[in-house]
């Protein structure tokens, strides 16, 4: 019997402070900052972001979503053989012990299954999710919790408009498991290190301090410019993988990154702006949470069904970049 991996539960979490643009913008002009719901708006197509409260980590956000998917699933935390979180702001410096491996005992397993982060930046749920389902089709593991679970207000400098601005915090989750029935239908996953500095915190811990920044570093026309490239190139490798053409396609569900990055990847494909689930405008950029929290969000206010094909893009630093398709 051939086997296949297939998504059977979603969940996702958002914490409960949410910062509009205007009341950003009114932080921000305490510290002599310039910005506007306009000027966020019209660049980014951001409306409002969340703040992880300051006693959560991801790990905390990571359980609130992976307790959804699974009741989603029908499964008990111990039904699981393997969690893989995808998070570029780890509970702890060194990023470990595992933020998957806090999130296993906070669900409070008892199975001593296999739990793995993955650290792909943005593109980390995508990296993650074609991890489980190879790990499916081989045989090895039956029921994969994966979670992309950020906390980047954390890392934001507030002082620099063009980044602080973009980004929020959050997670999600699916529970992928062994099927008869096709799930997962392509994956594709690349990464090209020559433009790791685009995008990046530019520090490390030596001696017990940070050396050089502990803050996020973007070059916003570069990725922009990169990001919009990769994601047509890849989407139609994940298609074409397939032997399926974008008129396939029932969802689009890229990284919640950029509007205009979103809108324009859509028309590269074909696709039409109904077609393409968008929460940025609502949640920022959450990195590697954003395509977990659009597909749960999309699933729980029933745009998308089962049966329908999704096709989930993503594109970090590093820079990686990769795409899956999928039937629900």
């Amino acid at each position: 019997m051939t086997l296949y991996s297939k998504i059977i539960g979603t969940g996702s979490y958002l914490p409960e402070q949410r910062v509009t643009n205007q009341e950003l913008a009114e932080q921000l002009a305490a510290k002599g900052i310039e910005t506007s719901d306009e000027w966020i708006t019209s660049r980014s197509g951001i409306a409002a972001r969340h703040y992880a409260a300051p006693e959560q980590v991801s790990s905390d956000l990571a359980v609130h979503a992976a307790q959804r998917a699974l009741e989603m699933a029908q499964l008990q935390p111990d039904d699981i053989d393997l969690i893989i979180v995808a998070s570029s702001t780890p509970d702890f410096f060194g990023s470990f012990p595992s933020t998957a491996c806090i999130v296993q005992r906070k669900l409070g397993m008892t199975n001593t299954s296999a739990a793995v982060d993955v650290q792909a930046v943005c593109s980390g749920f995508v990296y993650a999710l074609a991890s489980a389902d190879s790990f499916i089709k081989s045989g090895m593991h039956k029921n994969v919790l994966v979670i992309g679970s950020e906390v980047f207000s954390r890392i934001l400098n507030f002082e620099d408009r063009t980044t602080c601005v973009l980004f929020g915090d959050g997670a999600g989750a699916v529970v992928l498991s062994a099927s008869e029935e096709p799930g997962v239908l392509a994956c594709k996953l690349h990464a090209d290190g020559r433009h790791s500095d685009i995008l990046s915190v530019p520090g490390n811990v030596a001696g017990g301090a940070v050396a050089g920044s502990a803050f996020l570093y973007m070059d916003g026309q570069a990725v922009f410019k990169l990001a919009v490239t990769v994601l047509e190139k890849v989407a139609h490798e994940a298609l074409n993988a397939a032997g399926m053409t974008s008129s396939q396609i029932d969802w689009l569900i890229p990284h919640q990154a950029n509007i205009r990055i979103m809108n324009g990847t859509a028309k590269k494909l074909g696709m039409s702006p109904e077609k393409m689930v968008v929460t940025v405008d609502q949640h920022g950029n959450t990195s590697a949470a954003s395509i977990p929290l659009a597909l749960d969000t999309a699933v729980r206010d029933g745009r998308v069904k089962k049966g329908d094909v999704v096709l989930m893009e993503g594109v970090g630093g590093g820079f990686t970049w990769g795409a899956v398709l999928a039937r629900m």
